[in-house]
């Protein structure tokens, strides 16, 4: 009895001391401006941003200013300077919308803070069944919070494209039978990028040699069948593989013009949110490898070097919010899926977060070690870049 007592007595102590460290975080936060670096390419992301700048400002006191990036990277080349220039305090980033790749480079380097996403106190809403404590394989340490999933879907239109191909093989019979009417998007474009992955995984013989850096010695030999693959592929692409669409989105416009039968995604729910505005037939529907598809969770992180700390914690922790996350899971708003589990919060948001969720998707496979995504795209430009 004594035992069970004092455990509830540490654990009503720990509690408290949790909820006063985040008070202490939101007094700090008050009146602070974050500088949020987040991808800018979509309008639908760029809207919803927008919306959670408005909220941070009504609702906490918080001025959050939206970075709108072409890549990534060139807020990471940012850190790296300021940290090369000594700026160890006072950095131009204070949260950043970073990909499996950029998170390595910034982690190796020790240039996050680390150990601070698994205390913000709407984590106890994250579906931990999801790969929310890695990121390209590599653990997050806490230096990373979810804020939405993603997998590899295709998009085709039901009334031209009834039947979709299922695995690797029949992709490639369906090239052929359709010349002219396939493509992806052009390396090193995340989602080409991606779909070079995922025929990866697919088609080699050395699956376990993709959960680890790529080794020079052996490289040859594991992706052997996917330059294989693509050489028997490309004749039969747009453009006979000679010229590749630069983005998704040029894609949904060439399937939207009936030019190409596919197009490619990194948001299942995308057909549905292109559907809602009008870009895609209402007869657009998602579809994947029967064998499962790449998928991968994204994050916000805080450089170690932020200026607005308090601030930025502040925003990953409302970014996971029942609220932000339906709404950001509305396919009329972006469509993108959410990171929570459902069973976790009240009844009504579950019944309506499960209402927003894509049916049919294929599992979720895992996706390769984050140092592969460079290997491949550099013996991808080597092989096609300049055709």
């Amino acid at each position: 009895m004594r035992w069970g007592l004092l455990l509830a007595g540490l654990l009503l102590t720990a509690q408290s001391h949790a909820e006063q460290n985040w008070q202490q975080i939101k007094d700090e936060a008050k009146g602070q401006t974050v500088w949020f670096n987040a991808w800018g390419g979509d309008t639908a992301i760029n809207q919803y941003l927008d919306w959670v700048s408005g909220e941070m400002k009504t609702h906490y006191a918080v001025n959050l200013k939206i970075v709108r990036l072409a890549d990534a990277a060139d807020a990471v080349k940012r850190i790296q300077t300021e940290a090369a220039a000594g700026r160890k305090t006072g950095g131009s980033v204070d949260l950043l919308w970073v990909n499996g790749e950029n998170f390595r480079t910034l982690k190796e380097a020790g240039l996050l803070q680390t150990q601070w996403a698994e205390t913000l106190p709407n984590w106890r809403y994250v579906d931990t069944q999801k790969p929310v404590r890695e990121d390209f394989s590599i653990p997050t340490d806490g230096a990373e919070s979810p804020w939405g999933g993603a997998q590899l879907t295709f998009i085709a239109d039901s009334n031209v494209t009834p039947q979709s191909p299922q695995s690797p093989q029949a992709l490639l019979a369906f090239a052929q039978a359709h010349p002219g009417t396939v493509s992806y998007p052009r390396p090193p474009d995340f989602t080409g990028t991606a779909f070079l992955e995922q025929l990866l995984i697919s088609l080699t013989d050395s699956p376990h040699a993709l959960t680890v850096a790529p080794d020079a010695t052996t490289f040859a030999r594991v992706t052997a069948p996917l330059w294989r693959y693509l050489d028997a592929l490309h004749p039969a692409l747009w453009r006979e593989g000679k010229d590749f669409p630069p983005s998704p989105a040029r894609m949904d416009a060439l399937l939207n013009s009936g030019t190409l039968r596919l197009s490619l995604t990194f948001n299942p729910a995308h057909a549905q949110q292109k559907v809602a505005s009008g870009e895609l037939p209402k007869s657009s529907y998602s579809f994947g490898f029967s064998e499962g598809m790449i998928g991968n969770v994204h994050f916000v992180t805080i450089p170690a070097n932020a200026l607005a700390s308090a601030g930025a914690k502040l925003v990953a922790n409302f970014l996971l919010s029942p609220d932000a996350q339906l709404r950001k899971a509305d396919p009329t708003v972006w469509g993108d899926p959410s990171v929570l589990d459902a069973k976790k919060l009240p009844a009504a948001q579950q019944a309506a977060l499960e209402a927003r969720m894509p049916d049919g998707l294929p599992a979720v496979l895992p996706e390769p070690h984050a140092a592969w995504v460079n290997a491949l795209e550099q013996e991808w430009l080597r092989r096609y870049g300049s055709r």
